[in-house]
Protein backbone atom coordinates (compact mmCIF):
# COMPACT_ATOMS: atom_id res chain seq x y z
CA UNK A 1 0.00 0.00 0.00
CA UNK A 2 2.29 2.25 0.96
CA UNK A 3 4.56 1.14 -2.45
CA UNK A 4 1.78 2.65 -4.17
CA UNK A 5 1.07 5.75 -2.72
CA UNK A 6 4.90 6.82 -3.15
CA UNK A 7 4.53 5.99 -6.56
CA UNK A 8 1.30 8.25 -6.91
CA UNK A 9 3.56 10.81 -5.42
CA UNK A 10 5.96 10.66 -7.71
CA UNK A 11 4.05 10.38 -11.16
CA UNK A 12 2.50 13.81 -9.85
CA UNK A 13 5.67 15.45 -9.12
CA UNK A 14 7.06 14.71 -12.15
CA UNK A 15 2.86 16.16 -13.68
CA UNK A 16 4.39 19.01 -11.51
CA UNK A 17 7.65 19.54 -13.16
CA UNK A 18 6.12 19.06 -16.71
CA UNK A 19 3.67 21.48 -16.01
CA UNK A 20 6.01 24.00 -15.02
CA UNK A 21 8.32 23.28 -18.01
CA UNK A 22 5.59 24.23 -20.40
CA UNK A 23 4.50 27.31 -18.24
CA UNK A 24 8.13 28.56 -18.59
CA UNK A 25 8.24 28.10 -22.21
CA UNK A 26 4.86 29.58 -23.07
CA UNK A 27 6.31 32.58 -20.81
CA UNK A 28 9.77 32.38 -23.27
CA UNK A 29 7.82 32.77 -26.21
CA UNK A 30 7.25 36.04 -26.65
CA UNK A 31 10.67 36.71 -25.67
CA UNK A 32 11.44 34.47 -28.65
CA UNK A 33 9.44 36.37 -30.66
CA UNK A 34 10.21 39.79 -29.65
CA UNK A 35 13.73 38.36 -30.47
CA UNK A 36 12.62 36.97 -34.06
CA UNK A 37 11.50 40.23 -35.16
CA UNK A 38 14.34 42.34 -34.28
CA UNK A 39 16.70 40.44 -35.98
CA UNK A 40 14.19 40.99 -39.01
CA UNK A 41 13.86 44.26 -38.23
CA UNK A 42 17.72 44.78 -38.04
CA UNK A 43 18.05 42.87 -41.27
CA UNK A 44 16.32 45.65 -42.94
CA UNK A 45 17.52 48.49 -41.45
CA UNK A 46 20.99 47.37 -41.91
CA UNK A 47 20.53 47.32 -45.63
CA UNK A 48 16.57 49.01 -46.63
CA UNK A 49 17.00 47.64 -50.32
CA UNK A 50 16.60 43.87 -48.97
CA UNK A 51 12.85 44.72 -47.99
CA UNK A 52 12.82 46.29 -51.96
CA UNK A 53 14.24 43.27 -53.41
CA UNK A 54 11.87 40.85 -51.40
CA UNK A 55 8.58 43.03 -52.70
CA UNK A 56 10.06 42.89 -56.10
CA UNK A 57 10.31 38.88 -56.22
CA UNK A 58 6.81 39.25 -54.77
CA UNK A 59 5.67 41.37 -57.78
CA UNK A 60 7.85 39.55 -60.14
CA UNK A 61 5.53 35.69 -59.08
CA UNK A 62 2.34 37.38 -59.04
CA UNK A 63 2.87 38.15 -62.28
CA UNK A 64 4.10 34.94 -63.46
CA UNK A 65 1.00 33.48 -61.84
CA UNK A 66 -1.30 35.23 -63.67
CA UNK A 67 -0.28 33.23 -66.71
CA UNK A 68 -3.23 30.55 -64.77
CA UNK A 69 -5.81 33.33 -64.27
CA UNK A 70 -5.35 34.68 -68.00
CA UNK A 71 -5.83 31.39 -69.47
CA UNK A 72 -8.01 33.44 -72.69
CA UNK A 73 -4.70 34.91 -73.61
CA UNK A 74 -2.24 31.98 -72.77
CA UNK A 75 -4.02 29.47 -73.74
CA UNK A 76 -0.84 27.37 -75.77
CA UNK A 77 1.10 28.70 -72.54
CA UNK A 78 -0.96 27.75 -69.54
CA UNK A 79 0.26 24.10 -68.91
CA UNK A 80 4.11 25.45 -69.02
CA UNK A 81 3.40 28.20 -66.69
CA UNK A 82 5.39 26.33 -64.40
CA UNK A 83 8.47 26.73 -66.05
CA UNK A 84 8.27 30.55 -66.00
CA UNK A 85 7.62 30.43 -61.95
CA UNK A 86 10.94 28.54 -61.54
CA UNK A 87 12.49 30.83 -63.74
CA UNK A 88 11.12 33.95 -61.79
CA UNK A 89 12.37 32.08 -58.20
CA UNK A 90 16.13 31.38 -59.89
CA UNK A 91 16.81 34.09 -62.31
CA UNK A 92 15.86 37.13 -60.12
CA UNK A 93 18.83 38.37 -57.82
CA UNK A 94 19.40 40.89 -55.73
CA UNK A 95 21.37 43.03 -57.80
CA UNK A 96 20.91 44.05 -61.79
CA UNK A 97 24.33 42.53 -62.92
CA UNK A 98 23.52 39.19 -61.48
CA UNK A 99 20.01 38.74 -62.97
CA UNK A 100 21.43 39.55 -66.45
CA UNK A 101 24.04 37.24 -65.99
CA UNK A 102 21.83 34.09 -64.75
CA UNK A 103 19.08 35.46 -66.60
CA UNK A 104 21.20 35.47 -69.76
CA UNK A 105 23.06 32.10 -68.86
CA UNK A 106 19.39 30.52 -68.91
CA UNK A 107 18.36 32.22 -72.25
CA UNK A 108 20.94 31.49 -74.19
CA UNK A 109 21.72 27.79 -72.92
CA UNK A 110 18.09 27.08 -73.38
CA UNK A 111 18.08 28.38 -76.84
CA UNK A 112 21.28 26.41 -78.31
CA UNK A 113 20.46 23.49 -76.46
CA UNK A 114 16.68 23.64 -78.17
CA UNK A 115 18.46 24.28 -81.27
CA UNK A 116 20.89 21.72 -81.17
CA UNK A 117 18.41 19.26 -80.09
CA UNK A 118 16.15 20.10 -83.10
CA UNK A 119 18.82 19.27 -85.44
CA UNK A 120 19.99 16.04 -84.21
CA UNK A 121 16.12 15.05 -84.25
CA UNK A 122 15.95 16.02 -87.88
CA UNK A 123 19.18 13.41 -88.46
CA UNK A 124 17.76 10.84 -86.23
CA UNK A 125 13.96 10.94 -88.10
CA UNK A 126 16.07 10.93 -91.58
CA UNK A 127 18.38 8.10 -90.49
CA UNK A 128 15.94 5.41 -89.40
CA UNK A 129 14.41 3.82 -85.89
CA UNK A 130 17.43 1.85 -84.95
CA UNK A 131 20.25 4.77 -86.66
CA UNK A 132 18.67 7.46 -84.91
CA UNK A 133 18.46 5.77 -81.78
CA UNK A 134 22.08 5.09 -82.24
CA UNK A 135 22.63 8.63 -83.27
CA UNK A 136 20.88 10.22 -80.47
CA UNK A 137 23.39 8.30 -77.81
CA UNK A 138 26.25 9.08 -79.19
CA UNK A 139 25.27 12.90 -79.22
CA UNK A 140 24.54 12.59 -75.77
CA UNK A 141 27.39 10.75 -74.50
CA UNK A 142 29.54 13.49 -76.73
CA UNK A 143 27.98 16.50 -75.92
CA UNK A 144 27.64 15.58 -72.38
CA UNK A 145 31.34 14.93 -71.98
CA UNK A 146 32.16 17.67 -73.66
CA UNK A 147 30.18 20.00 -71.71
CA UNK A 148 30.62 18.65 -68.24
CA UNK A 149 34.85 18.98 -69.52
CA UNK A 150 34.66 22.46 -70.10
CA UNK A 151 33.06 23.21 -67.06
CA UNK A 152 36.33 22.60 -65.25
CA UNK A 153 37.74 25.74 -67.30
CA UNK A 154 38.05 28.76 -64.94
CA UNK A 155 36.41 31.18 -66.79
CA UNK A 156 34.08 28.97 -68.06
CA UNK A 157 33.36 28.25 -65.00
CA UNK A 158 33.58 31.50 -62.94
CA UNK A 159 30.70 33.14 -65.98
CA UNK A 160 28.72 30.42 -67.84
CA UNK A 161 28.93 27.28 -65.47
CA UNK A 162 25.24 28.18 -64.69
CA UNK A 163 24.46 28.26 -69.14
CA UNK A 164 26.33 24.99 -68.96
CA UNK A 165 23.84 23.50 -66.63
CA UNK A 166 20.87 24.25 -68.39
CA UNK A 167 22.16 23.04 -71.80
CA UNK A 168 22.85 19.88 -70.31
CA UNK A 169 19.24 19.68 -68.66
CA UNK A 170 17.51 20.94 -71.78
CA UNK A 171 19.39 19.28 -74.42
CA UNK A 172 18.87 15.45 -72.69
CA UNK A 173 14.95 16.43 -71.83
CA UNK A 174 13.98 17.46 -75.16
CA UNK A 175 16.36 15.07 -77.33
CA UNK A 176 15.42 11.62 -75.31
CA UNK A 177 11.79 12.55 -75.63
CA UNK A 178 11.93 13.52 -78.39
CA UNK A 179 12.71 9.50 -79.54
CA UNK A 180 9.58 8.57 -78.25
CA UNK A 181 7.01 11.58 -78.18
CA UNK A 182 5.95 13.40 -81.94
CA UNK A 183 4.72 16.14 -79.95
CA UNK A 184 7.81 17.24 -77.91
CA UNK A 185 8.67 20.03 -80.33
CA UNK A 186 5.48 21.55 -79.26
CA UNK A 187 6.15 21.41 -75.59
CA UNK A 188 9.83 22.80 -75.85
CA UNK A 189 8.60 25.72 -77.69
CA UNK A 190 5.79 26.39 -74.93
CA UNK A 191 8.58 25.93 -72.23
CA UNK A 192 10.59 28.85 -74.48
CA UNK A 193 7.62 30.51 -74.46
CA UNK A 194 7.59 30.55 -70.57
CA UNK A 195 10.87 30.75 -69.79
CA UNK A 196 11.34 34.04 -72.19
CA UNK A 197 7.97 35.43 -70.14
CA UNK A 198 9.97 34.73 -66.67
CA UNK A 199 12.99 36.24 -67.90
CA UNK A 200 11.22 39.13 -69.62
CA UNK A 201 9.59 40.08 -66.23
CA UNK A 202 13.00 39.04 -64.40
CA UNK A 203 14.69 41.97 -66.36
CA UNK A 204 12.25 44.39 -66.15
CA UNK A 205 12.11 44.25 -62.41
CA UNK A 206 15.94 44.38 -61.65
CA UNK A 207 16.54 46.90 -64.32
CA UNK A 208 13.45 49.35 -64.61
CA UNK A 209 12.23 49.19 -60.30
CA UNK A 210 14.35 50.31 -58.16
CA UNK A 211 17.83 48.73 -59.75
CA UNK A 212 20.77 48.03 -57.30
CA UNK A 213 23.60 47.97 -59.36
CA UNK A 214 26.73 45.78 -58.48
CA UNK A 215 29.03 48.82 -60.05
CA UNK A 216 28.09 51.08 -57.69
CA UNK A 217 28.10 48.81 -54.53
CA UNK A 218 31.88 47.98 -55.81
CA UNK A 219 32.50 51.48 -55.85
CA UNK A 220 30.75 52.37 -52.62
CA UNK A 221 32.94 49.80 -51.01
CA UNK A 222 36.37 50.86 -51.88
CA UNK A 223 36.55 54.39 -50.50
CA UNK A 224 34.18 52.88 -47.51
CA UNK A 225 37.13 50.44 -46.67
CA UNK A 226 39.24 53.70 -46.77
CA UNK A 227 37.38 55.73 -44.55
CA UNK A 228 37.09 52.78 -41.77
CA UNK A 229 41.09 52.61 -41.96
CA UNK A 230 41.89 55.94 -41.42
CA UNK A 231 39.46 55.58 -38.40
CA UNK A 232 41.16 52.83 -37.25
CA UNK A 233 44.47 54.41 -37.21
CA UNK A 234 42.81 57.51 -35.17
CA UNK A 235 41.04 54.99 -32.59
CA UNK A 236 44.47 53.20 -32.29
CA UNK A 237 46.69 56.59 -31.68
CA UNK A 238 43.73 57.76 -29.64
CA UNK A 239 43.82 54.68 -27.38
CA UNK A 240 47.86 54.37 -27.16
CA UNK A 241 48.63 57.47 -25.79
CA UNK A 242 45.43 58.17 -23.42
CA UNK A 243 45.60 57.95 -19.77
CA UNK A 244 44.77 54.74 -18.46
CA UNK A 245 43.77 55.63 -15.23
CA UNK A 246 40.23 56.54 -15.57
CA UNK A 247 37.16 55.84 -14.19
CA UNK A 248 34.62 53.13 -15.07
CA UNK A 249 32.22 55.64 -16.78
CA UNK A 250 34.83 56.12 -19.39
CA UNK A 251 34.72 52.31 -20.18
CA UNK A 252 31.66 52.46 -22.31
CA UNK A 253 33.81 54.56 -24.41
CA UNK A 254 36.57 52.40 -24.69
CA UNK A 255 34.87 49.32 -25.81
CA UNK A 256 33.33 51.38 -28.33
CA UNK A 257 36.62 51.89 -29.81
CA UNK A 258 37.92 48.65 -29.73
CA UNK A 259 35.30 47.88 -31.72
CA UNK A 260 35.65 50.71 -34.44
CA UNK A 261 39.09 49.52 -34.48
CA UNK A 262 38.15 45.80 -35.29
CA UNK A 263 35.53 46.49 -37.45
CA UNK A 264 37.76 48.83 -39.56
CA UNK A 265 39.92 46.65 -40.52
CA UNK A 266 38.29 43.16 -40.37
CA UNK A 267 35.94 45.06 -42.98
CA UNK A 268 38.70 45.11 -45.21
CA UNK A 269 40.50 41.53 -44.57
CA UNK A 270 36.82 40.02 -45.13
CA UNK A 271 35.95 42.36 -48.74
CA UNK A 272 38.01 39.70 -50.56
CA UNK A 273 35.18 37.43 -51.92
CA UNK A 274 32.50 40.16 -51.80
CA UNK A 275 34.73 42.64 -53.77
CA UNK A 276 35.45 39.51 -56.70
CA UNK A 277 31.77 38.66 -56.98
CA UNK A 278 30.86 42.37 -57.44
CA UNK A 279 33.47 42.86 -59.94
CA UNK A 280 31.89 39.71 -61.68
CA UNK A 281 28.40 40.69 -61.42
CA UNK A 282 29.32 44.45 -62.69
CA UNK A 283 30.72 42.72 -65.94
CA UNK A 284 27.26 42.18 -67.01
CA UNK A 285 25.86 46.11 -66.24
CA UNK A 286 25.93 47.87 -69.89
CA UNK A 287 25.42 50.95 -67.36
CA UNK A 288 28.76 51.24 -66.02
CA UNK A 289 29.86 51.33 -69.53
CA UNK A 290 28.31 54.90 -70.50
CA UNK A 291 31.55 56.63 -69.84
CA UNK A 292 34.64 54.23 -70.15
CA UNK A 293 34.92 51.88 -72.65
CA UNK A 294 34.72 48.90 -69.68
CA UNK A 295 34.03 48.84 -66.52
CA UNK A 296 37.63 48.32 -64.67
CA UNK A 297 36.23 45.68 -62.10
CA UNK A 298 39.72 44.33 -62.06
CA UNK A 299 41.49 47.43 -61.01
CA UNK A 300 38.87 47.82 -58.31
CA UNK A 301 40.18 44.06 -57.25
CA UNK A 302 43.95 45.24 -56.91
CA UNK A 303 42.76 48.46 -54.64
CA UNK A 304 41.37 45.88 -52.64
CA UNK A 305 44.02 43.46 -52.24
CA UNK A 306 46.70 46.39 -51.68
CA UNK A 307 44.22 47.82 -48.91
CA UNK A 308 44.03 44.26 -47.55
CA UNK A 309 48.06 44.19 -47.44
CA UNK A 310 47.87 47.95 -45.86
CA UNK A 311 45.58 46.56 -43.48
CA UNK A 312 47.89 43.95 -41.85
CA UNK A 313 49.76 46.92 -40.25
CA UNK A 314 46.68 48.30 -38.97
CA UNK A 315 46.61 44.54 -37.34
CA UNK A 316 49.48 44.93 -36.05
CA UNK A 317 49.06 48.57 -34.76
CA UNK A 318 46.25 47.42 -32.77
CA UNK A 319 48.16 44.40 -31.20
CA UNK A 320 50.36 46.62 -30.00
CA UNK A 321 47.96 47.82 -27.79
CA UNK A 322 47.08 44.44 -26.30
CA UNK A 323 50.48 43.06 -25.74
CA UNK A 324 51.00 42.20 -21.75
CA UNK A 325 54.80 44.01 -21.89
CA UNK A 326 53.67 47.85 -22.34
CA UNK A 327 56.00 50.49 -22.11
CA UNK A 328 55.70 53.37 -19.38
CA UNK A 329 52.81 56.22 -20.20
CA UNK A 330 56.52 58.49 -18.68
CA UNK A 331 58.42 57.18 -22.01
CA UNK A 332 55.18 57.41 -24.02
CA UNK A 333 54.66 60.45 -23.27
CA UNK A 334 58.13 61.99 -24.65
CA UNK A 335 56.79 60.70 -28.11
CA UNK A 336 52.74 61.72 -28.09
CA UNK A 337 53.05 64.75 -30.49
CA UNK A 338 55.32 63.28 -33.24
CA UNK A 339 54.04 60.23 -33.06
CA UNK A 340 49.79 61.88 -33.40
CA UNK A 341 51.01 64.13 -35.96
CA UNK A 342 52.15 61.22 -38.00
CA UNK A 343 49.24 59.29 -38.01
CA UNK A 344 47.04 62.64 -38.30
CA UNK A 345 48.60 63.02 -41.81
CA UNK A 346 48.75 59.32 -43.11
CA UNK A 347 44.82 59.53 -42.27
CA UNK A 348 44.68 62.69 -44.28
CA UNK A 349 46.12 60.76 -47.65
CA UNK A 350 43.42 57.67 -46.93
CA UNK A 351 40.42 60.72 -46.28
CA UNK A 352 41.67 62.63 -49.38
CA UNK A 353 42.07 59.30 -51.37
CA UNK A 354 38.27 57.93 -50.04
CA UNK A 355 36.95 61.57 -51.17
CA UNK A 356 38.39 61.37 -54.55
CA UNK A 357 37.04 57.58 -55.47
CA UNK A 358 33.85 58.75 -53.55
CA UNK A 359 33.57 61.79 -55.91
CA UNK A 360 34.97 60.00 -58.95
CA UNK A 361 37.91 62.62 -59.29
CA UNK A 362 41.63 62.32 -59.69
CA UNK A 363 43.00 62.43 -56.26
CA UNK A 364 45.18 65.96 -55.36
CA UNK A 365 48.71 66.27 -56.95
CA UNK A 366 50.06 67.41 -53.49
CA UNK A 367 48.69 64.59 -51.42
CA UNK A 368 52.32 63.85 -50.56
CA UNK A 369 52.84 66.66 -49.05
CA UNK A 370 55.60 68.17 -46.85
CA UNK A 371 53.63 68.26 -43.64
CA UNK A 372 53.84 63.87 -43.83
CA UNK A 373 57.60 64.63 -44.51
CA UNK A 374 58.08 66.89 -42.05
CA UNK A 375 55.86 64.74 -39.08
CA UNK A 376 58.23 61.53 -40.65
CA UNK A 377 61.68 63.67 -40.02
CA UNK A 378 59.62 65.03 -35.91
CA UNK A 379 59.34 61.49 -35.37
CA UNK A 380 62.69 60.09 -36.28
CA UNK A 381 64.86 62.75 -34.42
CA UNK A 382 62.50 62.72 -31.50
CA UNK A 383 63.81 59.43 -30.89
CA UNK A 384 67.36 59.71 -32.07
CA UNK A 385 67.02 62.32 -28.90
CA UNK A 386 66.36 59.50 -26.53
CA UNK A 387 69.74 56.81 -27.21
CA UNK A 388 69.24 55.43 -23.23
CA UNK A 389 65.77 53.87 -24.24
CA UNK A 390 67.04 52.56 -27.58
CA UNK A 391 71.08 51.46 -27.18
CA UNK A 392 70.46 49.92 -23.99
CA UNK A 393 71.95 46.65 -25.17
CA UNK A 394 75.28 49.04 -26.04
CA UNK A 395 75.11 50.68 -22.67
CA UNK A 396 74.27 46.94 -20.76
CA UNK A 397 77.82 46.01 -22.87
CA UNK A 398 79.64 48.90 -21.64
CA UNK A 399 78.97 48.12 -18.19
CA UNK A 400 80.17 44.29 -18.33
CA UNK A 401 83.12 45.14 -19.88
CA UNK A 402 83.60 47.71 -16.86
CA UNK A 403 82.72 44.97 -14.46
CA UNK A 404 85.51 42.77 -16.47
CA UNK A 405 88.43 45.49 -15.55
CA UNK A 406 87.38 45.53 -12.03
CA UNK A 407 89.99 42.99 -10.33
CA UNK A 408 91.56 42.86 -6.84
CA UNK A 409 94.99 44.32 -6.34
CA UNK A 410 98.16 43.13 -8.70
CA UNK A 411 99.87 39.71 -6.86
CA UNK A 412 103.38 40.98 -6.95
CA UNK A 413 102.31 44.31 -4.05
CA UNK A 414 101.20 41.72 -1.19
CA UNK A 415 103.67 38.78 -1.81
CA UNK A 416 106.18 40.54 0.54
CA UNK A 417 103.53 41.14 3.11
CA UNK A 418 102.70 37.41 4.02
CA UNK A 419 101.39 38.92 7.58
CA UNK A 420 98.86 40.88 6.51
CA UNK A 421 97.76 39.22 3.47
CA UNK A 422 94.86 37.33 4.36
CA UNK A 423 93.64 40.52 5.66
CA UNK A 424 94.36 42.44 2.53
CA UNK A 425 92.83 39.61 0.12
CA UNK A 426 89.09 39.28 2.57
CA UNK A 427 88.98 42.84 2.21
CA UNK A 428 89.54 42.73 -1.55
CA UNK A 429 87.28 40.39 -1.70
CA UNK A 430 84.38 42.15 0.17
CA UNK A 431 84.96 44.85 -2.36
CA UNK A 432 84.63 43.06 -5.46
CA UNK A 433 81.39 41.61 -4.57
CA UNK A 434 80.05 45.17 -3.51
CA UNK A 435 81.13 46.62 -7.00
CA UNK A 436 79.71 43.92 -8.92
CA UNK A 437 76.45 43.87 -7.07
CA UNK A 438 76.16 48.10 -7.73
CA UNK A 439 76.72 47.40 -11.29
CA UNK A 440 74.49 44.28 -11.63
CA UNK A 441 71.68 46.43 -10.49
CA UNK A 442 72.74 49.18 -13.17
CA UNK A 443 72.97 46.37 -15.66
CA UNK A 444 69.80 45.09 -14.91
CA UNK A 445 67.55 48.44 -14.75
CA UNK A 446 69.12 49.67 -18.07
CA UNK A 447 68.03 46.64 -19.42
CA UNK A 448 64.64 46.89 -18.67
CA UNK A 449 64.59 50.10 -19.74
CA UNK A 450 65.50 48.57 -22.76
CA UNK A 451 62.92 46.11 -22.92
CA UNK A 452 60.32 48.53 -21.79
CA UNK A 453 61.08 51.14 -25.08
CA UNK A 454 60.65 47.91 -27.11
CA UNK A 455 56.74 47.82 -27.69
CA UNK A 456 56.74 51.30 -28.31
CA UNK A 457 59.67 50.78 -31.18
CA UNK A 458 57.39 48.56 -32.11
CA UNK A 459 54.45 51.16 -32.53
CA UNK A 460 56.72 53.74 -33.58
CA UNK A 461 57.97 51.38 -37.03
CA UNK A 462 54.38 50.47 -37.49
CA UNK A 463 53.30 53.75 -38.15
CA UNK A 464 56.79 54.55 -40.92
CA UNK A 465 56.04 51.03 -42.39
CA UNK A 466 52.38 52.65 -43.11
CA UNK A 467 53.87 56.19 -44.55
CA UNK A 468 55.91 53.71 -47.04
CA UNK A 469 52.93 51.52 -47.96
CA UNK A 470 51.14 54.41 -48.69
CA UNK A 471 52.84 55.06 -52.00
CA UNK A 472 51.16 51.63 -53.20
CA UNK A 473 47.84 52.58 -52.72
CA UNK A 474 48.02 56.05 -53.97
CA UNK A 475 49.06 54.31 -57.24
CA UNK A 476 46.84 52.09 -57.29
CA UNK A 477 44.14 54.97 -56.53
CA UNK A 478 45.35 56.63 -59.72
CA UNK A 479 46.02 54.11 -61.77
CA UNK A 480 41.80 53.52 -61.10
CA UNK A 481 41.35 57.09 -61.83
CA UNK A 482 42.75 56.98 -65.37
CA UNK A 483 41.03 53.69 -66.36
CA UNK A 484 37.57 54.83 -64.62
CA UNK A 485 38.22 58.43 -66.79
CA UNK A 486 37.97 60.11 -63.03
CA UNK A 487 37.09 63.90 -63.62
CA UNK A 488 40.31 66.10 -62.79
CA UNK A 489 41.25 67.50 -59.98
CA UNK A 490 39.94 70.79 -59.90
CA UNK A 491 42.04 73.13 -57.81
CA UNK A 492 39.34 75.97 -57.03
CA UNK A 493 37.20 73.29 -55.20
CA UNK A 494 39.19 73.40 -52.07
CA UNK A 495 39.14 70.15 -50.75
CA UNK A 496 38.91 69.99 -46.81
CA UNK A 497 40.20 67.41 -45.27
CA UNK A 498 39.79 67.92 -41.59
CA UNK A 499 41.97 66.42 -38.90
CA UNK A 500 39.55 63.93 -36.25
CA UNK A 501 38.84 65.11 -33.01
CA UNK A 502 39.92 61.33 -31.53
CA UNK A 503 43.40 62.94 -32.38
CA UNK A 504 43.61 64.79 -29.76
CA UNK A 505 44.65 63.41 -26.50
CA UNK A 506 45.08 64.32 -23.38
CA UNK A 507 47.82 64.18 -21.22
Amino acid sequence: MWNKVEARSMEISMEDEDSRKKRKNVLKLPKKMKKILKNLWNVGKEDPRRVIHAMKVGVALTLVSLLYLMEPFFKGVVKNALWAVMTVVVVLEFSAGATLRKGLNRGLGTIIAGSLAFFIEWVAIHSGKVLGGIFIGTSIFLIGSTITYMRFIPYIKKNYDYGMLVFLLTFNLITVSSYRVDTVIKIAHARLYTIGIGIGICLVMSLLVFPIWSGDDLHKSTFTKLQGLSRCIEACVHEYFEDKERDQESSDSESDDEDLIYKGYKTVLDSKSADEALAMFAKWELRNTRLCHKFPSQQYIKVGSVLRKFSYTVVALHGCLQTEIQTPRSIRILFKDPCVRLAGEICKVLSELSESIQNRRHCSPEILSDSLEAALKDLNSTIKSQPKLFLGSNLHRQTVEQNDTVSPLPLNSVVSLSSLRSVKKSAATGEKRRLRKQLSKIAVMKSLEFSEALPFAAFASLLMEMVARLDTVIDEVEELGTIACFKEYDKTVEVRVEKPVNLVVGD
